[in-house]
Parts: C-alpha cells; structure tokens; sequence
C-alpha cells in the first residue's frame, strides 16, 4: 500500500522542509517584533496571550524589567498545549512542529533584544496591522509548506472539536477572538479588537495565498449545442483536457453534453470569447480551483506523495 511520504534525514526533501521552517519562523518573528507589537496589538494564538502578559508585566520582575518575553512565554504555553494534544488527539504533532515552535519564539525574543519595543513604522497602527499580518502571514504559510503546523490555538481548537463536534475552522475564530477580548480588557482600547481583527483577517488570506498560490486556475462547467466545436478548441488550442458528461435539462427532460475541465486564469478569457463567437446562448459556470492534481497541474509526487 503507498503511504505518505515522509523525508529521509538530510535528503533534498528535509533540507527543503526544515528550510521552510527557519525561513518562515524568522518571517514570522520579524511580523511581530517589527509591527505587531509596538502596538499592543492582540492577533490570537499564544503570541497574542504573550503580548498581553508582556506588557502586563513590565517593571513587576527584577529579571525581566521591560516586561517577560513574548517568545519564551508563547514557547512556554505551547510545550504544554502540544503535550496535551499528543495525549488527547495522538501523534499529529511531528518533530517538525516543535522545531517551528522554537524556532519562532528563539526569533522573536532574539529581535526584541536588539530592536525592543520600538514600532517600524510610527504613529501609524493600520499600516503596521497589514504589513504585520502580510508577514506573520507568509511565514505561517512557510511554515505549513513544510508540513509543520503552528500549534497553539491550532491545538485548542482541535482538543474541542473533538468534543463540541464544531469545525476547526469555526473554533479557531472563537478561540483568537477570545484572546483578543482578553487583550482589549486589559489595555482597555477598543482599537486594539479593531487592529487585531484586520491582522487576523490579512494573516488568513495570506496564508491561503502562500500555499495555493495567488494565480488560481478555473474550473469550468460548459453546456451547449457546440460542444464539439468547444471540445476541439480546449483539446487542440489551448492543449487541456476535460471530461464529457451526459446531462439532463431540469425543464424539458432533454439529453445535453456537460464539458467539465480546467483551465489558467488566461484560458479562461480566450474560452469565453470562443464561446460567445460560436454560441452565445451557452450555459457556462466558473468557479475558482484553489488547487487541481493532475496532468498538466500540480502531481501527487510535487506534494511530497508517491
């Protein structure tokens, strides 16, 4: 049977893997020291519970004067989570997760040494979110490139799915905004929520981008009384492939020919133009596709599967 398959030590494939993961880690730090938090501002995960004791903290320890580390208290929160989540979900969280989480909280406090807790970009908090989000963004889908996972709120968000049966997607949403609530009761700015919110909005999408790629390619869903002719023009012009299904017409039980393919986002307008010369009255559908695996895509073997 073929399973997954994982990378041999000091392979092509690890190297590329752990790459990632210091790539993605420093990015990711440099979001956070740089942008995220000179503003207070609170972005979910442990890094957000870190900044808030942070700046809670300052001038409460001899030890720690300007405050107790955000990356050894995001590093310090995550070991237990990650343990827990072993012992509850099971080995889901590899060697390569805890290498990114240290790596990522090693970086942060590293550039908080030498850069402190001065902003990038002054008295200007919006674009301080945005740049903030577009980088922790980035290393976050670095990092996932990798096949690592971020840990943290990831964690929590899976031990209760397990038990709520709501969607890790939903609980990822209640358990950051959770933390940034916890950060506007302690700062007691209502911007803060606000800042906090956009990263997290701008981390997301980015973090889709990184991984999908921000070309999406289309796929296509074609009904009309040419399909030869647009058959032959997706086969012989633009070189793709496609299937033919055998359809029926909700309204006069009619047999139709439905063209299923997929195409780049430039086909997409040389199909369109064909269509309407030959057929305006063709019934077609577009739909973005994040990711196709196939011939003329992306293969099984790209992704790290044989």
């Amino acid at each position: 049977m073929r399973i997954y398959k994982g990378e041999k030590p000091f392979s092509r494939e690890w190297i590329k893997a752990y790459s990632f993961i210091v790539i993605g880690s420093f990015i990711l730090a440099d979001g956070f020291v740089y942008f995220i938090t000179p503003y207070k501002i609170v972005p979910g995960g442990v890094f957000g519970i870190s900044i808030v004791i942070h700046y809670m903290t300052k001038g409460v320890f001899s030890f720690a004067p300007f405050g107790l580390p955000i990356g050894t208290m995001g590093l310090l929160m995550n070991i237990p989570l990650t343990i827990l989540g072993v012992k509850i979900l099971g080995p889901r969280f590899g060697v390569k997760t805890v290498v990114g989480l240290f790596l990522s909280s090693f970086f942060i406090d590293l550039l908080t040494h030498f850069w402190g807790d001065k902003p990038l970009v002054e008295n200007d908090a919006i674009i301080s979110s945005i740049f903030g989000g577009v980088l922790i963004g980035f290393g976050l889908g670095v990092i996932f490139k990798s096949k690592a996972t971020s840990g943290g709120s990831d964690i929590i968000a899976m031990i209760l799915a397990k038990y709520t049966k709501f969607p890790i997607g939903q609980l990822m949403i209640y358990v950051d905004s959770t933390i940034v609530i916890f950060g506007l009761i302690v700062f007691r700015d209502w911007k803060i929520p606000l800042y906090s919110w956009l990263v997290i909005y701008i981390t997301g999408k980015v973090i889709d981008a990184t991984l999908e790629g921000v070309h999406y390619n289309k796929t296509l869903l074609i009904i009309s009384e040419h399909y030869e002719e647009i058959r032959q023009k997706i086969l012989f012009d633009l070189g793709r492939g496609g299937t033919l299904i055998k359809a029926e017409g909700m309204f006069e039980q009619k047999e139709r020919k439905l063209i299923f393919t997929n195409v780049s986002r430039r086909e997409v307008y040389i199909l369109k133009d064909f269509i309407k010369q030959i057929d305006p009255k063709a019934y077609v559908t577009i739909i973005d596709a994040n990711e196709i695996i196939g011939e003329g895509f992306k293969s099984f073997k790209d992704l790290g599967y044989e």
